[in-house]
């Protein structure tokens, strides 16, 4: 089994160093967002300092909303999310696989990418370090959560539109502990808490979502 959940990840990943644009245009994506605040905002840099990790989060949230798509809609077009339904492996270990790659490819080069644009709102290492562990926390419960999203409208036609008013709401919670661990340590007072909760709504996230994510594909391919 463990062996079927590596050679699920090799494959997604290997497909998308093929499709390097998608992967590309997420990241610039999230580059533009967070470069257009300190530009609008001009060099007040206490304001920026305040702004950065709500400014950062939602990025990186609109950002991974965006390469939702992507999941599982190249397989279901060539026909292949069939084939993988098919297989004897437990579906469930599947959708893992698919989740852990689509991570590595959207969620993982946000986190690598921040230290470098927090430079532009004049954070110090310490809330740039906060900031960074809760995009390392967070970020994979988004997609753990986006992949009940993405599953369920798999086959409806505007599905981009529809799982992104599906899944953003789910995304309140992760959102407000993220941004707050780092605005804690900005603020002086201690991060621990907020990261704590950050890791149980990952850790629920983990133990329920790749089950429900695949109820939803059945649902969805029948």
């Amino acid at each position: 089994m463990v062996n079927a959940l590596l050679q699920v990840i090799r494959r997604d990943l290997l497909l998308a160093f093929r499709r390097r644009t998608d992967v590309l245009g997420t990241l610039v994506f999230f580059v533009i967002v967070c470069t257009l605040f300190p530009l609008g905002l001009g060099p007040q840099p206490a304001l920026l300092r305040t702004l950065a990790p709500g400014v950062l989060w939602v990025a990186a949230l609109l950002a991974s909303t965006l390469a939702l798509n992507r999941l599982f809609g190249a397989d279901y077009a060539d026909g292949t999310l069939e084939q993988l339904l098919l297989s004897p492996e437990p579906l469930v270990l599947i959708v893992a696989g698919k989740i852990v790659a689509h991570w590595l490819i959207s969620g993982l080069p946000l986190v690598l990418l921040t230290p470098l644009l927090a430079l532009q709102f004049d954070l110090d290492a310490s809330a740039t370090i906060a900031l960074i562990l809760s995009l390392l926390v967070g970020t994979p419960a988004l997609s753990l959560v986006g992949s009940i999203g993405a599953a369920l409208t798999l086959d409806v036609r505007g599905g981009g539109v529809l799982v992104a008013l599906l899944v953003l709401p789910l995304y309140t919670p992760v959102l407000i502990f993220g941004a707050g661990a780092a605005s804690a340590d900005a603020g002086g007072t201690l991060v621990e808490a907020n990261l704590l909760l950050l890791g149980g709504l990952l850790a629920a996230a983990a133990a329920l979502a790749p089950w429900a994510t695949a109820s939803a594909l059945r649902i969805s391919l029948e």
